[in-house]
């Protein structure tokens, strides 16, 4: 997610409005992705860009037929039209994805389309 917004702006976005992300995924590379695409539609469709994530929370929801995932996180954003923009992020990609949970943290690797 700062590496979303250190590909749109190189300046440093000042944390103005405190929001609430939810997603759910079937494993952690598609919460992962559900996760990312919440951060273009942040800039897409609310003209928002990230500052900083204050908290995550990652939970594992099992029944009997399925395991899923939940993330809720707790961001600080900025409007867009305050900061210089360099390049536009197209889309997340699933193509070399990797999620990785080592001890107490999430290594991650993602491929976004700009």
């Amino acid at each position: 997610s700062y590496a979303l917004t250190n590909i749109v702006t190189k300046q440093k976005v000042k944390a103005k409005k405190k929001k609430t992300i939810k997603v759910s995924g079937k494993d952690l590379e598609q919460l992962l992705y559900n996760f990312l695409e919440k951060f273009l539609i942040l800039i897409d469709a609310d003209n928002l860009i990230l500052s900083k994530i204050n908290k995550i929370k990652i939970e594992q929801l099992e029944t009997k037929k399925t395991k899923n995932y939940k993330l809720i996180a707790e961001i600080y954003c900025d409007e867009i039209d305050n900061y210089e923009t360099e390049m536009h992020v197209k889309a997340i990609t699933y193509h070399e994805m990797k999620v990785e949970k080592i001890k107490e943290m999430y290594i991650c690797q993602v491929v976004v389309d700009i």
